[in-house]
C-alpha cells in the first residue's frame, strides 16, 4: 500500500488540531534537490548537537532537570550515530563504484 506523504500530513495535522496540539507544515510542492536534502540533515544534526550542549551547560548550572539533560543528550547520541552510518554507506557506494570496469 502507498501512503501519499501529504495525506498523511493533512491527517496528523487534522488528529492534532482536534487535540489543540501543533501540526506539521505540509511538504513544497517541488521535491528538494538532493544537495539541499543533505544540507537540511547536517544543519538539523548541527541542531541537535548544539539543543544537547546547551542542556548539558543547563544541568551543570542546575537551571535543568537530570531527565531533559540525558533525552537531549541521547537524541544528540543517537543523530551522531545516523550520520557515521550515513557517511559510511556514502564511502562504501563511491568505492564500490571506483571498483566497477569501464
Amino acid at each position: 500500500m502507498k501512503v501519499d506523504i501529504a495525506n498523511a500530513i493533512s491527517a496528523y495535522n487534522e488528529a492534532a488540531r482536534r487535540l489543540g496540539a501543533p501540526g506539521l507544515e505540509a511538504p513544497k510542492s517541488a521535491s528538494p534537490s538532493f544537495a539541499e536534502l543533505l544540507k537540511e540533515s547536517a544543519q538539523g544534526a548541527i541542531e541537535v548537537g548544539k539543543a544537547g550542549e546547551q542542556q548539558t551547560i543547563a544541568g551543570i548550572a542546575k537551571q535543568a532537570e537530570l531527565a531533559d539533560v540525558i533525552t537531549a543528550v541521547s537524541n544528540a547520541e543517537v543523530t551522531l550515530q545516523t550520520v557515521v552510518a550515513i557517511r559510511d554507506r556514502v564511502i562504501q557506494a563511491y568505492q564500490d563504484i571506483m571498483r566497477m570496469p569501464i
